[in-house]
């Protein structure tokens, strides 16, 4: 450890000394007279020198500035296709060497170029934020989604399972990393440190966080555990700050309540399912007595399927149940008995256009090996649970024995596993309160 901080301070060092070559460039329009240097520099210490000042120039440029680099970028350092062609042409059948030639030649140099601005100490994190910049121009800017390939491509490299470490944060975490899980959790707002508190040093709560070598002060994702002895129907329970802790020697239930991925720049690399299967095995090492494995998760995509199924002649939406909702008045809940019919039959039934659960939550669990479990209506009452589902919340159930089957099935035909009483809920006829 104290000879990576060496060499890293070596580099640091190499990094930051006086900038010999491109002296006058410090603003965004030297940044792709910079990154053709850097692509054409043999020079290891010039080239660390060159990928910081791209670095550092570019955290300094506005939105308008950083689109028009990535803009060039993406038209700039595309593929050679001269070289591509001559390697075309002499590829053989059967050749595995000309077939690696082929390979080569089809890389485009935004994939050399992001590789050499990354050999700078501290590049990986910045190169995150910066693929996360990117991803807020592709909407309007559909032209650079093939650089966005690249940089997820790299990504997915740096970030593949090998390099991820596994941590629990407790109360003894440094602040600085407390302070990131109170920014980053996504599903459940964390109000300050009390709460935080209650999260990670209650004897019977834990959290686990995935972290990367090349940043180790922030973390990858994190999945929050309440140990219960039964299986939790609404989320206020978990969370609530008067409530009687457990004895965690006596829980034989872990419920994920939380699960909140910290890095927008790494959107598309999946590390979900990686931290589940490693928390299973942290927690029944710890607690022999813990049996049973679920989720109580939000069904966010409900409420925006059902705003696009309204008035379609084909859809899951019933019309009965299509008058009850667009009766409701504002913040006004359906009926528990309706709405968790619906919700039932929407996660068993609708599907993206690429044939898979239409809910995302869903089709990460679904795609780890989890089975649909069980509906809760009203299970959570805050504002974000109803303005996604109008409070629904749903277990996933993890099962050791169905993981691999319900994995493979539903990878291959994108079956969604769900129990006997999810389907009975699903198929049921539809009654609307009087």
């Amino acid at each position: 450890m104290a000879e990576k901080h060496f060499l890293s301070d070596i580099l640091k060092r190499v990094a930051r000394a006086p900038f010999l070559s491109s002296k006058s460039a410090s603003s965004p329009a030297d940044l792709i007279p910079l990154c053709d240097e850097l692509i054409s520099d043999q020079g290891e210490a010039s080239g660390l020198k060159t990928a910081l000042k791209i670095l550092d120039i570019y955290d300094t440029a506005n939105d308008e500035e950083k689109l028009a680099f990535f803009e060039t970028m993406a038209d700039r350092y595309g593929v050679d296709h001269d070289a591509l062609t001559e390697a075309v042409e002499k590829w053989q059948p059967s050749d595995n060497a000309s077939a690696r030639e082929l390979y080569f030649a089809a890389e485009p140099k935004s994939l050399e170029l992001i590789r050499r601005i990354n050999r700078v100490p501290g590049a990986t994190g910045r190169l995150v934020r910066m693929r996360s910049e990117l991803l807020g121009f592709l909407r309007k800017h559909p032209d650079l989604r093939g650089l966005d390939l690249d940089f997820q491509h790299l990504l997915s490299a740096w970030f593949n399972r090998g390099f991820l470490e596994i941590e629990q944060i407790d109360w003894s975490t440094p602040a600085s990393i407390l302070e990131k899980i109170i920014a980053y959790e996504a599903v459940h707002q964390i109000h300050g440190w009390d709460d935080l508190r209650q999260r990670v040093a209650e004897r019977d709560r834990r959290l686990f966080a995935f972290f990367h070598p090349a940043m180790p002060d922030d973390p990858l994702i994190f999945v929050e555990v309440a140990l219960t002895k039964e299986i939790p129907g609404a989320i206020a329970p978990i969370l609530e700050h008067d409530r009687e802790t457990l004895d965690p020697n006596v829980a034989n239930v872990a419920v994920f309540y939380s699960i909140s991925n910290c890095q927008h720049g790494l959107r598309g690399i999946s590390f979900g399912n990686f931290l589940i299967k490693q928390v299973v095995a942290e927690l029944q090492r710890e607690l022999p007595s813990l049996t049973t494995f679920v989720t109580l998760s939000p069904v966010p995509g409900l409420r925006r399927w059902v705003a696009e199924a309204m008035d379609k002649e084909d859809s899951l939406l019933k019309i009965e149940e299509q008058t009850v909702l667009q009766g409701l008045e504002e913040n006004q809940l359906p009926p528990a008995e309706v709405i968790a019919r619906l919700a039932a039959r929407y996660l068993v039934n609708a599907r993206s256009k690429r044939g898979t659960a239409y809910d995302p939550v869903a089709h990460f669990h679904l795609g780890n090996g989890a089975i649909l479990h069980k509906v809760h209506a009203q299970a959570d009452l805050s504002p974000r649970g109803k303005s996604n589902s109008w409070g629904v919340m749903v277990n996933y159930l993890y099962s050791e024995a169905k993981i691999e089957e319900q994995h493979q099935a539903y990878a291959k035909e994108s079956k969604i596993a769900h129990s006997s009483e999810v389907k009975s809920l699903a198929n049921a006829k539809v009654r609307v309160p009087a």
